[in-house]
C-alpha cells in the first residue's frame, strides 16, 4: 500500500436506495424520441408519466373512473437520460370525499455495469373520481378487497 494522499479512500455518500415505504407503481425506460435537443428528456415526458403513475393508486381506491384535477407540487431534482431506468413510487397522502391526493417520487437507476440510483423528480397530485357524465363523484368508503 502506499502512503501518498493521492492513495487514501475518499469517503463515498451512501448510495440511495430504492424506497421499501412506497408502492411501486410504475417502470420505465425513456427512449431517444424523448429527449430534447441537450439529450435530456423532455420535462413534459417525465410529467406524464407521473400522472399516469399517480393514477394507479387513486383508480384502485376509487373503483373507478378518474381525472387529475390538480397538480399541486412537481419538482425536478436531476436531469434524466435515455438509458435510466425510471421508477415511480407512490403513496396515498389524503383519501376525501371525491378525491384523492397521491405524492409520487422518481428514481432513476444509472449505469448497469456499476449501479446508481438518483431521485429524480417529486410529485403531489389530486384526482378526482368521477361518473360517466365526468362529474365528481363519492369515492366508496369501504376499502377495495
Amino acid at each position: 500500500m502506499s502512503d501518498s494522499p493521492a492513495a487514501a479512500s475518499v469517503p463515498q455518500p451512501p448510495r440511495t436506495q430504492l424506497p421499501t415505504d412506497r408502492e411501486l407503481v410504475m417502470r420505465v425506460m425513456p427512449m431517444p424520441a424523448d429527449a430534447n435537443g441537450n439529450g435530456d428528456i423532455f420535462g413534459g415526458w417525465i410529467m406524464a408519466q407521473v400522472d399516469l403513475a399517480g393514477a394507479v393508486l387513486p383508480m384502485r381506491i376509487a373503483r373507478g373512473r378518474i381525472a387529475t384535477v390538480a397538480v399541486n407540487e412537481f419538482i425536478f431534482k436531476q436531469a434524466v437520460s435515455v438509458g435510466d431506468l425510471l421508477s415511480f413510487y407512490g403513496k396515498v397522502l389524503r383519501v376525501g370525499n371525491t378525491s384523492v391526493t397521491v405524492h409520487v417520487e422518481v428514481y432513476a437507476e444509472r449505469n448497469p455495469a456499476d449501479p446508481h440510483i438518483v431521485k429524480v423528480t417529486e410529485a403531489t397530485l389530486t384526482y378526482v373520481a368521477i361518473d360517466r357524465q365526468g362529474q365528481p363523484r363519492p369515492i366508496p368508503k369501504d376499502p377495495p378487497a
